[in-house]
């Protein structure tokens, strides 16, 4: 299993945001350049989760970015959902199609238990679980 490049930019996005208390303004040229994320692409995130309410931008020269709420209320699961990330979770893990208990692929009932620890994990880790000084962006 793995994430879109999409959710993971949104990911590193919001983490770095995290790390920024105080409700400090960020700009999207600082966020690109830090994070590495081409601008363009950054800043079509970025409008995607000001409509899902994951940020707050405000426009002007005194302007910037910021989160819509305490980082310890925004899980990675709310983010992935937003995007579309898990839209399909029938989806089978080698790539054939859907898989369910009717249509089952070789793996399917070993990718049962490994795929609601990765849900489990989703859902329970917040962006204040993600913040601080000792993780890579």
């Amino acid at each position: 299993m793995q994430l879109n490049k999409t959710s993971k930019y949104a990911i590193r996005i919001l983490s770095y945001m995290a790390n920024h208390r105080g409700g400090e303004l960020l700009s999207a040229r600082e966020i690109s350049e830090t994070l590495n994320i081409p601008y363009k692409f950054l800043t079509k995130i970025m409008t995607d989760l000001v409509k899902e309410g994951f940020i707050v931008s405000i426009r002007g020269r005194e302007g910037g970015n910021k989160l819509a709420r305490d980082a310890s209320k925004i899980t990675i699961m709310q983010v992935l959902n937003a995007l579309n990330e898990f839209n399909n979770q029938s989806e089978c893990i080698l790539g054939i199609g859907s898989c369910d208990n009717r249509n089952k692929c070789s793996l399917h009932d070993q990718w049962i238990k490994p795929k609601k620890i990765i849900n489990d994990m989703f859902n329970n880790t917040t962006f204040k679980n993600l913040d601080g000084e000792k993780f890579k962006i």
